[in-house]
């Protein structure tokens, strides 16, 4: 038997409190790109999809990379978030990340992005800061200390897009010696 509730009787909201990420007038970060374009986790039918715009953006096949990458995150225990956005259903942009847990005698909590493509047609159109969103969404749930990851000194459009997301230069210099084989 079903009973009405006394209109005289309110009963408290179990999101009260929360913020309404949900609302795209807003200008909270959360609630941008990842609202109006759809994320989703890796699959293995993003293969293709996913060569196709790196070698749009990088201009080399590295096919055996990625099929590396994608058993790497289908297979490996280890915590990977890895992400593709969609627009009009077709993959628009993908993130492979992978969660570390400390290096080098440290323990921490990092996140450590791997690679991030968008279509070239579809730059500036949020899917990049949607994949970025949706992915520190999920860090942030697995309580994820810092996201980090490695640029080329001088891809300035990249650069750019993750400083206007609020990266900034580590207190880490990396150093490198080619090994010569004579």
């Amino acid at each position: 038997m079903a009973t009405t509730p006394d209109p005289g009787i309110t009963t408290p909201r179990l999101d009260a409190g929360v913020p309404d990420y949900s609302d795209t007038n807003g200008d909270d970060f959360e609630a941008l790109s990842r609202d109006r374009i759809p994320v989703r986790s890796l699959r293995d039918d993003d293969l293709d999809p996913i060569v196709r715009i790196d070698a749009k953006l990088t201009g080399r096949d590295r096919r055996a990379y990625f099929e590396a990458k994608l058993r790497e995150v289908m297979s490996e225990t280890g915590v990977r978030i890895s992400l593709v956005a969609e627009v009009d259903e077709q993959v628009a942009g993908f993130i492979m990340a992978r969660v570390d847990y400390g290096e080098f005698g440290r323990a921490e909590s990092a996140a450590v992005i791997d690679t991030i493509g968008v279509e070239p047609g579809l730059g500036h159109h949020g899917v990049g800061t949607a994949l970025l969103s949706q992915l520190l969404a999920n860090l942030d749930v697995l309580h994820v200390e810092r996201v980090r990851t490695r640029v080329t000194w001088n891809n300035f459009p990249l650069l750019g897009f993750l400083g206007r997301n609020g990266f900034s230069p580590a207190q880490q210099l990396v150093l490198i010696k080619p090994i010569d084989p004579a």
